[in-house]
C-alpha cells in the first residue's frame, strides 16, 4: 500500500508557514511578545525565530517593567541574556522590582551607547552600585530612579559621569520632620544640561529650589509634587513661573505620577494620594482608590433614588 502523501519526505521537509515570513515582519511580531517571552519561549520555537531573537537590533530596548508588584521568575537571568544579545547596541533599559548592583554593573560595562535607564523598586540596587555603573554611561540622557536612596555624592557622580543628562526623575521618601537641600544642590552643581526634573517627595526647601533654578538654566519642566517643605510664594514663586514652562506645585494632584504602563498587551498604573503619606503606603493606593470610587458611586445612586421619590 502506498504511503500517504502526508508522510512523504517532501511533506516532512516543508517548513512551517511562519518561517517563510520576511525577516522584518517576523521581527516586528516577536517584538510584541516582550523581553521575557522572547528570551524564554520564542527563541526555542525554530531556528529562524532563534536567529531573529538573538539579533542585536532586537535589543536596542530591553523593557522589563512589571504589570504586578513583583518581577517575573528568572528576571535576572533573562536580563543577562538580553544584554549579551544586544552586543553593545542597547540604548534603553527599564527594570522594575528586581536587580542587584552586580547586574547593573554588568549592563553598564556592556552598554556604552545607553541613553535611557529606569530603575523602579529595585530594592537590592544601592546608591554605591549606581555610582559605579554610571561611570560607564557617558551618553546617558534620561535617568529614572524610584524608591532607591541616592546620596548627594551619588547625584554628584551621576552628573559628572553623564554630562549629556537631560531628564532626571528621582522619587524617594518624603520626611515630615527633616529638611535637606543637599540633593538639590548636588543637582544644581553637576547637572547643568537638565531640561526635565522630577523630585517627587523630596526633602528640600526653598533654598534647594533656588539652587536648581540657578544651576540648571535650560530647565523646562520642574515637578515638585509632595515636596511639602517648599513654599513657592513671593519672589521665588514668581521666578519659577517666569522660568519654568511646565511647573507642578507641591500640592498638585499626583494621579499621573507613576504610569508604569507597558507598551503592548498589558500594563498598570498606580496613583498616589495627596496627603502626607510615606511611600510604603503607595502600593495600597490602587486598591483603596477603587474602593472609594465604588463607595462614591453607591452614595450618588442613593441620592438619585431619593430625589426620584421626593
Amino acid at each position: 500500500m502506498a504511503a500517504s502523501s502526508s508522510n512523504s519526505p517532501e511533506a516532512e521537509a516543508t517548513p512551517p508557514p511562519w518561517e517563510e515570513l520576511p525577516r522584518e515582519i517576523t521581527a516586528a511580531i516577536l517584538r510584541r511578545l516582550g523581553t521575557v517571552e522572547m528570551v524564554t519561549t520564542a527563541q526555542n520555537v525554530c531556528t529562524t525565530w532563534r536567529s531573529v531573537c538573538r539579533n542585536p537590533s532586537m535589543w536596542q530596548c530591553i523593557d522589563m517593567r512589571s504589570i504586578t508588584y513583583e518581577a517575573p521568575p528568572n528576571s535576572e537571568m533573562v536580563c543577562y541574556d538580553a544584554v549579551d544579545w544586544s552586543n553593545g547596541e542597547l540604548t534603553d533599559i527599564r527594570i522594575d522590582f528586581f536587580g542587584t548592583d552586580d547586574l547593573l554593573l554588568y549592563i553598564s560595562e556592556r552598554s556604552s551607547q545607553l541613553r535611557s535607564l529606569r530603575l523602579v523598586y529595585c530594592t537590592h540596587i544601592t546608591h554605591e552600585g549606581i555610582m559605579e555603573a554610571v561611570k560607564y554611561l557617558p551618553l546617558l540622557e534620561e535617568l529614572v530612579i524610584h524608591c532607591i536612596y541616592l546620596s548627594a555624592k551619588a547625584i554628584e557622580t551621576i552628573g559628572r559621569s553623564c554630562p549629556l543628562l537631560k531628564s532626571f526623575n528621582y522619587n524617594g521618601h518624603w520626611s515630615k520632620y527633616m529638611v535637606s537641600n543637599l540633593e538639590a544642590q548636588a543637582i544644581a552643581k553637576n547637572m547643568p544640561a537638565l531640561r526635565h526634573l522630577q523630585l517627587f517627595g523630596n526633602k528640600m526647601g526653598n533654598e534647594g529650589v533656588h539652587a536648581i533654578l540657578e544651576g540648571c538654566p535650560n530647565l523646562e519642566s520642574l515637578d515638585l509634587r509632595k515636596c511639602f517643605h517648599v513654599r513657592l510664594s513671593g519672589d521665588l514663586g514668581k521666578l519659577c513661573s517666569e522660568r519654568i514652562r511646565d511647573l507642578k506645585l507641591p500640592n498638585e494632584s499626583t494621579d499621573d505620577v507613576y504610569q508604569f504602563a507597558v507598551t503592548g498587551t498589558s500594563g498598570y498604573a498606580t496613583s498616589h494620594s495627596d496627603d502626607e503619606t510615606s511611600d510604603d503606603d503607595y502600593v495600597k493606593e490602587k486598591i483603596t482608590r477603587k474602593q472609594r470610587n465604588r463607595k462614591t458611586k453607591k452614595q450618588k445612586q442613593k441620592k438619585n433614588n431619593k430625589r426620584m421619590f421626593d
